[in-house]
């Protein structure tokens, strides 16, 4: 009944955003902003990196300078305003190397469906496609098992005491972690972002230092991309884990219902996210170092064989 009741939630949260931007919508995918940024630099083109670490500031108007360049290129060849019309339109293949390229799954086992590759910019999502990610994330085979430790682990300490122990005890903990886990994919992932015309995928730095790199992801749940691409505070992440964890007091023992308790739950799941962010960062450069030796030495024996 309180699941029904979360994505009852979720989805009234989506309908008030429809609601509210039937007056004046804003364009999921302005095409000068597309073709902007896939003209652009690639360090230009990661969301203003430096930027980012530096402060909310708004991208710059990489359209008015793409058009200023087009302008010039057109006024002095009409041959090579044809290629770099060519070169950047929205049909054009974006190319990335296997190696650098982010997962569906990590280590085949955790879902990786909000991960963009490194120099990739695909259109923003819309409300269906955000909904669509969510429920893909929240009914993954992997969640259940995931949900499944982490109760596991809650019951053998004995964290809620009022739950009891045995199977009673741990089917306590699981439907109430199930129920956490779909409110925070559901209100993260599709009701706020919709709301707030936010970008809730994680994209990819992949080249530049290992401070920078760790910095840039981890600070990813603080500032995100809108659908124009132009930074801003993350409120889909912030306010996602906070109403989610506000229901979660509904259905936890009173004596846990506490200011202290709801603050050290919050942190950590915003803390949980961010450090999910970095390893999907580097996990490129992981499965790389671990991964290629195997690849080459089994391609070695192909050839050998052949």
């Amino acid at each position: 009944m309180r699941f029904l009741v979360v994505l009852v939630l979720c989805s009234t949260v989506a309908a008030a955003a429809q609601s509210a931007n039937q007056q004046s919508i804003l364009p999921d995918a302005p095409q000068s902003q597309l073709d902007a940024h896939r003209s652009a630099s690639p360090v230009a083109d990661r969301y203003a990196e430096l930027s980012m670490l530096d402060g909310l500031t708004a991208l710059p108007d990489l359209g008015q300078a793409t058009a200023e360049k087009q302008s010039a290129g057109s006024s002095s060849s009409s041959q090579s305003s044809g290629a770099t019309k060519s070169s950047s339109s929205p049909n054009a293949p974006q190319t990335v190397p296997p190696d650098e390229q982010q997962p569906k799954r990590i280590l085949g086992l955790m879902p990786n469906y909000r991960a963009v590759s490194a120099g990739v910019r695909p259109p923003p999502p819309g409300a269906k496609e955000s909904f669509i990610i969510a429920t893909e994330n929240n009914f993954d085979y992997s969640q259940y098992v995931f949900v499944g430790l982490t109760s596991l682990m809650a019951e053998s300490t004995n964290t809620h005491p009022e739950f009891g122990k045995g199977v009673g005890g741990y089917w306590s903990y699981y439907w109430r972690g199930y129920i956490d886990k779909s409110a925070g994919d559901y209100l993260i992932i599709f009701a706020f972002p919709t709301l707030f015309h936010e970008d809730e995928r994680y994209f990819a730095m992949g080249q530049g230092s290992f401070w920078k790199r760790a910095e840039y992801s981890g600070m990813s749940v603080f500032i995100t991309p809108d659908y124009h691409g132009k930074n801003t505070f993350n409120w889909a992440e912030i306010l996602g884990r906070g109403v989610s964890q506000a229901v979660s007091l509904t259905y936890y023992p009173s004596a846990v219902a506490t200011p202290s308790s709801y603050f050290s739950k919050f942190g950590y799941a915003v803390g949980r996210d961010a450090l999910t962010n970095v390893f999907r960062e580097f996990y490129p450069d992981i499965a790389r170092v671990v991964f290629r030796p195997r690849h080459k030495k089994k391609k070695k024996h192909a050839q050998q064989a052949s």
